[in-house]
């Protein structure tokens, strides 16, 4: 999926991506404007649809911005992602070797650079991998009221049946949107959970369907972005992560630097509400 999630506010900032041969690129479809860069603050208030979905297919990553239109909410399907406490240290020494040769970094939902962050381990742990991140199972798009309660009690119907599985998020990415205004540091998913997500997906895009909303890009690519930069800074970016990937290597240490989480549940957020679409109990 080349794609990254998210709705963003007015300031610059996952996790829901790019535009270059070797790495995923973000479009946003016509007649809608891209928002100013993030933080996600995934949805913006009940009639306010200023929002931003990654999303990533074959080699496509998509922003996707619509104008406020009153009556519409905006819609966005996703499983709620926290990085365990045992990982966070490790993710955290990763950020920050890659934010001292990358400097323009920012973390996602946090209006500060990551390398100032990165002066403080404690505040890099909490402000950058203290907060939710989403993997999405549908575009972010604009509904109408009527449509609310039909939307949530079919999610609700096609995914109750949900069983416990493992998301390995085990590859770093680099992702930038399509007009080159923006590069994310992702962690994708491409083993452990892909098939379970990808049926997912399908359901939702069923859902989607009925409701004559666009369905999710084919092929998708599940991840969380935890940084952000203005300008297309991908091809610098990438060799960096590369460099810092290569040394952890030499360290044995890269495993460290990747993240394993139980799949919970599938929250849907409309407007300013979010509605429980599945949610497992810590028994499963």
């Amino acid at each position: 999926m080349e794609a990254l999630k998210a709705c963003y506010g007015d300031t610059p900032s996952d996790s829901d991506s790019e535009s270059s041969s070797s790495s995923p690129t973000l479009v946003h479809s016509e007649g809608f404007t891209p928002l100013p860069p993030p933080p996600i603050s995934l949805l913006n208030p009940p009639n306010s649809l200023g929002s931003q979905d990654f999303l990533q297919t074959g080699q496509t990553s998509r922003v996707r911005g619509f104008p406020h239109v009153d009556g519409n909410y905006a819609l966005h399907v996703y499983i709620p992602i926290c990085v365990p406490s045992p990982s966070k240290k490790e993710l955290a020494a990763f950020l920050k070797k890659v934010s001292s040769q990358e400097p323009s970094l920012h973390a996602v939902d946090v209006d500060l650079p990551l390398n100032i962050l990165c002066k403080n381990e404690e505040n890099l742990e909490q402000a950058v991998l203290g907060r939710e991140f989403h993997i999405s199972l549908g575009r972010t798009v604009p509904i109408r009221v009527h449509q609310i309660d039909s939307m949530v009690s079919m999610l609700r119907q096609k995914l109750q049946t949900q069983q416990l599985y493992w998301i390995d998020f085990s590859k770093w990415e680099v992702f930038e949107n399509d007009d080159h205004t923006r590069t994310f540091l992702s962690l994708e998913v491409v083993q452990g959970g892909l098939r379970e997500i990808a049926k997912q997906i399908e359901a939702v895009n069923g859902v989607y369907k009925l409701h004559n909303l666009p369905e999710f890009y084919k092929d998708p690519r599940p991840h969380i972005s935890l940084a952000w930069a203005l300008g297309d800074i991908s091809h610098s970016l990438k060799k960096v992560v590369e460099e810092v990937i290569k040394g952890s290597a030499v360290e044995k240490s890269v495993n460290k630097w990747s993240f394993t989480c139980k799949f919970k549940g599938i929250e849907c957020k409309i407007g300013s509400k979010t509605y429980t679409i599945c949610k497992l109990s810590d028994g499963h």
